[in-house]
């Protein structure tokens, strides 16, 4: 078996991911406390944090060699959205990245978005919207990527969209494209609508990765309260009703963490190998995350359920995150679809 073939079933991380993974979570627990998370729920966006994570060339490295960047993998993309999710991070980083390129995918990169001095977003939604639609990122993003019926466009305000409060805290937005003071034509026909929907698989891709990291921290957090709360003259976490479904937790983290190394990697050298991968991996987290980070909150009882708790602050977001891009079911239908296209193939 040659060593590209065996990459194909192997997703260890090499000693330059390990090193990419470690800085990542140094900077996030050092600059992204639970207060700062905190201290940003009434808009969605932390500014400073931003200006931060981008000045260490987070927004850099997305992008390939030949539009201005470091030339990442999508498999690197996942360790920093890992991060992002164990921290809670207000800022938004993927969808700035996943919108910086496809516009470099379009030959349209620029220095500033590749900077993240310019805040690129997109409509995330699996099935194509019109009129209004509500933008994880709406409210803080300089420019917006749309698409509108056979076409791609990019569309900008004089005055941001006003922020929608909602349950994941994300600077969420009501956008209306017919109302933009701005709108150019990006591309248009099958191609075009081929890399938006590119986009939209790593949108939901590294949304799985982030959502890896929020249940791994929410269940640390569970595992930590189990080990000093007594019952009975006992730790609770020897309880089976406590450790058997922490144990199920980690195998989650594990199978969700795994799926997304596989994921990415299919879709950087081999996308239309495996192209159920890619949604599977948000299907899969966006199911699961909200079961475990409400299992995490169960463990701490009533302290769990208080708004000061940080198990709580996770649950919302393990809920509000999962449902930022529509529907998950759109998703699964369209996984089913790749399915049963390949299976008739066969």
């Amino acid at each position: 078996m040659d060593r590209y073939e065996l990459r194909r079933l192997d997703y260890s991380l090499s000693e330059d991911h390990r090193a990419l993974q470690a800085a990542y979570q140094d900077f996030f627990a050092t600059r992204c406390p639970i207060e700062t998370v905190r201290a940003a729920e009434e808009s969605g966006f932390d500014k400073n944090l931003w200006e931060r994570l981008c000045a260490m060339g987070a927004t850099t490295m997305a992008l390939p060699e030949s539009a201005g960047g470091d030339g990442a993998t999508l498999v690197d993309l996942t360790l920093v959205a890992e991060e992002i999710g164990r921290r809670l991070a207000p800022v938004p980083w993927i969808d700035h990245i996943c919108a910086a390129r496809l516009l470099a995918r379009f030959g349209l990169a620029e220095a500033d978005v590749a900077a993240g001095t310019t805040l690129v977003a997109l409509d995330p939604q699996q099935q194509a919207a019109s009129g209004a639609r509500l933008i994880p990122a709406g409210s803080v993003a300089d420019r917006l990527i749309l698409r509108d019926g056979d076409d791609i466009v990019v569309v900008s305000f004089a005055s941001r969209p006003a922020r929608v409060d909602n349950i994941g805290k994300l600077p969420m937005a009501w956008v209306d494209p017919t109302a933009a003071d701005s709108r150019t034509v990006l591309a248009s026909g099958p191609d075009a609508l081929a890399e938006y929907q590119r986009a939209l698989d790593e949108w939901r891709l590294l949304t799985g990765a982030a959502l890896v990291g929020l249940v791994e921290e929410t269940m640390t957090i569970a595992v930590e309260f189990a080990k000093t709360r007594y019952t009975l003259g006992v730790p609770i976490s020897t309880l089976q009703a406590i450790s058997h479904p922490l144990a199920n937790i980690a195998i989650t983290v594990q199978s969700g963490r795994n799926l997304a190394r596989r994921a990415a990697w299919f879709l950087d050298n081999e996308p239309d190998e495996r192209p159920e991968l890619a949604p599977s991996v948000f299907v899969f987290m966006a199911e699961e995350a909200a079961r475990a980070a409400t299992m995490c909150v169960h463990v701490q009882g009533g302290l769990g359920v208080s708004a000061e708790a940080a198990a709580t602050a996770y649950l919302v977001r393990a809920r509000g995150w999962a449902i930022a891009g529509g529907d998950p079911g759109a998703t699964a239908t369209r996984i089913a679809r790749l399915v049963a296209a390949r299976e008739g193939r066969s």
